[in-house]
């Protein structure tokens, strides 16, 4: 079966991310400019048939006062489910794009979420504002460059015990971006290892991603 337009624009949209290019390209803020407009795309209610949003914020068994940072958080799809399931929580949003941020801040305002705020990141550091019991990256790893480097950088970031939560496209998913562009999940673990973390869990609910959740060495 071929996916809707919406979805087709979703997954391409997962291409053209600003949020860290994964070849050392600077990244063109100009694509997503209009961020009313990507909210359209991002938060089409269509992708939550295969996101699976409900199903991942359960299995992140996060404690109730949690503090959670979503690194290319866009409009925020994940973000705002986040901070509405973390009410004595803390959500931090972290994206490149200016106009991204700016736009999550408002839908935090808007939507009465004094819990979450939106923040800008750089291409080589996320520069979350405080300390979090987990990191969430959907759709973004295969756009980070360095990673080894990036990932190492994080863990000054994680509170005791915090985790590393990775979701993106699968090889052999029938959509989402390019071949090329895809990060098979056992490239992931290894990459993920010689930053310093080993494979905690694993889940496999989602039909065209990998969920992986990682803890530092020795953590």
């Amino acid at each position: 079966m071929k996916p809707n337009s919406g979805v087709l624009l979703l997954m391409l949209a997962a291409v053209a991310l600003p949020a860290l290019a994964q070849h050392g390209h600077q990244p063109m803020h100009s694509h997503f400019d209009d961020a009313d407009k990507w909210s359209k795309v991002f938060d089409d209610p269509k992708r939550d048939a295969w996101q699976k949003p409900v199903e991942v914020v359960r299995a992140l068994s996060l404690a109730p006062d949690s503090t959670v940072a979503d690194i290319g958080s866009g409009t925020g799809y994940f973000s705002v489910r986040l901070a509405r399931a973390l009410p004595q929580g803390r959500v931090y949003g972290a994206d490149l794009a200016p106009d991204m941020v700016k736009h999550l801040n408002e839908r935090a305002r808007r939507e009465n979420l004094p819990n979450l705020s939106s923040h800008a990141a750089a291409a080589d550091d996320p520069k979350l504002p405080a300390q979090v019991d987990l990191v969430l990256i959907v759709d973004t790893y295969h756009h980070i460059g360095a990673r080894e480097r990036y990932f190492g950088k994080l863990r000054a970031s994680l509170k005791p015990g915090g985790r590393i939560a990775v979701i993106d496209f699968r090889p052999d998913s029938p959509v989402g971006p390019p071949r090329e562009f895809r990060i098979a999940p056992g490239r992931v673990k290894a990459e993920m290892e010689h930053a310093g973390y080993r494979i905690s869990t694993e889940h496999t609910f989602l039909p065209n991603q990998y969920f992986l959740v990682f803890a530092p060495t020795g953590g």
